[in-house]
Parts: structure tokens; sequence; C-alpha cells
């Protein structure tokens, strides 16, 4: 599949399903638009809806579906994105993966700044493995 070789390294560092979702929803993108940017974006896109970010790589989400306001709406969507990070989990779920991550402060956080504050950690622990 010529969607593996190319495959980010963040979905290298993750389940194999995860990396399945990718590679077979970039390949049907690019039968459909042609290799890119949009080809990338729409594997990204599905890989959210049953995946969601922490650290350095993607873990299973609890439940599918979309995992913040621009993944909701779709293309053209003017709803922020969240990175990977599933805004549309519980404050619980974000607490619990705020506490992995050791961000601190987190008690006082509210929903919003828990999906940042998260979003900001796990850009931290890619470029970090990346040695960036």
């Amino acid at each position: 599949m010529p969607a593996r070789k190319d495959m980010p390294s963040t979905l290298r560092r993750s389940p194999r399903k995860a990396q399945d979702t990718y590679a077979k929803a970039h390949d049907s993108a690019v039968d459909s638009y042609g290799e890119g940017e949009r080809a990338h974006r729409t594997a990204f896109a599905a890989v959210k809806h049953s995946f969601e970010k922490v650290g350095d790589h993607w873990e299973a989400k609890g439940r599918k579906g979309p995992s913040d306001k621009k993944a909701a709406g779709g293309r053209g969507s003017s709803g922020k994105t969240a990175g990977g990070v599933d805004a549309n989990a519980s404050k619980e779920h974000l607490m619990d993966l705020a506490r992995k991550l050791d961000i601190r402060g987190r008690s006082r956080m509210n929903k919003a700044a828990l999906v940042e504050a998260i979003r900001k950690a796990n850009n931290g622990s890619t470029r970090k493995a990346r040695g960036t």
C-alpha cells in the first residue's frame, strides 16, 4: 500500500488498527482525489473518528464519532480542530488524559482549557519523539 511508506510517525507508533484505518482511507482518497494534501486530510479524518491522539501516538476512543467541531461540520466547516484530541469526550475522560500526560493545573481547568492543554502536550510529545 502506498500510504504505508508515507505514514506519519505518530501513526507508526500507534496500534495496527489505526495504521490500517489510515492506509485504507488514504488509498481510497488517492483513487478519488489524487495524491496530495486532500488525501492525507481525508485519511486523518477517518483515524480521528475511531482514535484520539495521546502524547506521541493514537489510541482507540471509547466511542466512534467526530472528535471536534471541525470534524462534525465537515469540509468547509468554520469550527476549530482540536488536533486529534477528542473534544467531544467527557470532562472526566479529558481529566484522565491530562493526568496521564502530567499536565499541571488540570484540576482548575474547564473542558476547553483541558482540550487545549492536552493538544499542546501531545504536540510537545510528538516533537520530542521526532527529535525536533
